[in-house]
């Protein structure tokens, strides 16, 4: 696309994204964006090529390019579109184009809130479509079987032509966002965004070769009042000009998020308590470890044998629980605030690690191997370090005796994410635990020297994982090893 009003505009405050522009650009093709004084912020080429002339210019008056109307200030009427209905349009209106030909169309406005710096403000986006243009019917590929079918869907369903204009709205539709489908019809399914964020991903996903897929939108409702819905958009087939119409389905998520909101706010809360049990109980365990250690101190040779194993077993207990509480205040923390990510380079990490358990691989005969020149990972640097540090630790301690030990670690990339697989040649794990082994407190076997571990190595794993927008899985089979997968997003 030639930028020609993006290039004028980009210093004007208030100006949304360019990739908002563009999308708009390529779907409505005579767009206008306007600001509260009616100033223009920019027009898509299409626009200036249709009418130009020197009152399509950045900064200018928008009513200037309506001439003929009896009151111009009426199509730009900026003080109506702060009522609580948001939307604004009108049927008729004539525009002067480059050859003096007065031509008539139908505008639409959307008013979209714009967030700079923290503050919220407010821009206005014109859609402008020819009347004389040629159409369909709204509606005339809707009354069919398929419609029937959809009239009786219990979800929102709205189909859009090629140019983003809706030509079908099922009953569910009026539930959802309290427009009954006939105030829909034939008209810019942009009308319903009321943020630039999510009209830039409703616009994405509707312009030609957009990414067609599932997204969370917040949708504005009749009487102002905001919707979080789902939204899967699917392509139809080619129009007779070439372009793909969409059908979108609608799914409230307003139950959906209270849900999560009331999750997040219990696992808070749960967080809080972890935190707080943990250093409560770090007091009683250390006066438990000293008064053992003056005990073998001051009594240890007036002890005989059973009494040397029970305070040998007291310290033991003592150093897990002590191993225990120091894992569940670093599982309490993960996704803390203070977090800063960063891309960081994975093998100066595990150099540092390979450095740290030398002295345990050189004793068990491990073969660490690391990847040569793995890509930079967007997270935080601690987190990956506690990330490699469980999952070759877990592998040291499970993979039990085999021939030739070896724990492997590859980092790779694709468009969207990070890999990194972490694969030994262990004993392996049952399908059956492969969930399992990623709770918290589950431990499915002695470590290799015989201590019975925490249990929560692999749960900080997980936790790491998804506060980073990841996932992590295990392939395995016993007796063939196991390989932990994660995927990270890169940005």
């Amino acid at each position: 696309m030639n930028p020609h009003g993006l290039a004028q505009s980009q210093a004007v405050e208030g100006i949304p994204t360019s990739k908002l522009l563009e999308g708009l650009a390529r779907l409505y093709q005579l767009v206008l964006v306007i600001d509260s004084q009616r100033r223009i912020l920019w027009m898509s080429d299409e626009l200036v090529n249709l009418c130009g002339g020197p009152d399509f210019q950045i900064g200018r008056d928008a009513k200037r390019i309506v001439p003929k109307l009896p009151n111009p200030g009426q199509v730009f009427a900026i003080r109506s579109q702060l009522r609580a209905e948001g939307i604004s349009s009108w049927n008729r209106v004539e525009i002067e184009t480059r050859g003096g030909k007065m031509l008539p169309v139908e505008v639409s406005v959307v008013p979209i809130a714009i967030d700079r710096d923290g503050e919220e403000s407010r821009v206005f986006i014109a859609i402008a479509r020819p009347i004389e243009e040629p159409r369909q019917p709204a509606g005339a590929d809707a009354r069919d079987l398929h419609a029937q079918i959809l009239d009786r869907c219990s979800d929102a369903v709205i189909a859009t032509d090629g140019r983003g204009y809706v030509t079908y709205a099922n009953p569910a539709v009026e539930h959802l966002l309290g427009r009954p489908p006939e105030q829909l019809t034939d008209r810019p399914i942009a009308l319903l965004s009321s943020s630039a964020a999510d009209l830039e991903a409703l616009v994405a996903s509707l312009a030609p070769g957009g990414e067609v897929g599932h997204r969370d939108l917040t949708l504005r409702r009749a009487d102002g009042r905001s919707v979080r819905v789902s939204v899967s958009a699917s392509p139809l087939r080619p129009e007779a000009s070439g372009r793909c119409g969409s059908v979108l389905l609608l799914r409230d998520e307003t139950e959906r998020g209270e849900a999560e909101r009331d999750l997040r706010r219990k696992n808070l809360e749960l967080e809080h308590c972890v935190h707080a049990l943990s250093h409560d109980l770090r007091s009683p365990l250390v006066s438990l470890l000293g008064f053992s250690r003056l005990l073998r101190q001051d009594y240890g040779a007036l002890l005989d044998d059973t009494g040397a194993h029970f305070l040998d077993r007291i310290e033991q207990a003592g150093r897990t629980m002590e191993d225990l509480i120091h894992s569940l205040l670093e599982l309490s923390r993960i996704g803390e605030a203070g977090e800063r990510r960063s891309h960081v380079d994975p093998r100066a990490v595990l150099l540092q690690l390979q450095a740290e358990l030398k002295p345990r691989l050189d004793a068990t005969g491990t073969r660490l191997i690391l990847p040569q020149d793995p890509p930079m990972l967007y997270c935080d640097p601690t987190r990956l370090y506690q990330l490699f540090s469980n999952l070759v630790g877990n592998a040291l301690d499970h993979m039990g005796p085999c021939k030739d030990p070896q724990v492997t670690i590859a980092v790779d990339e694709d468009a969207d994410h990070h890999q990194i697989a972490v694969r030994d040649t262990g004993r392996g794990i049952e399908p059956e635990n492969h969930q399992r082994i990623f709770e918290v407190f589950q431990s499915l076997r002695p470590s290799s020297d015989g201590r019975r571990g925490t249990g929560i190595g692999l749960a900080v794993v997980k936790k790491i994982v998804e506060t980073h927008r990841g996932r992590v899985w295990v392939e395995s089979r016993p007796g063939e090893g196991a390989t932990f997968h994660i995927e990270l997003p890169r940005r």
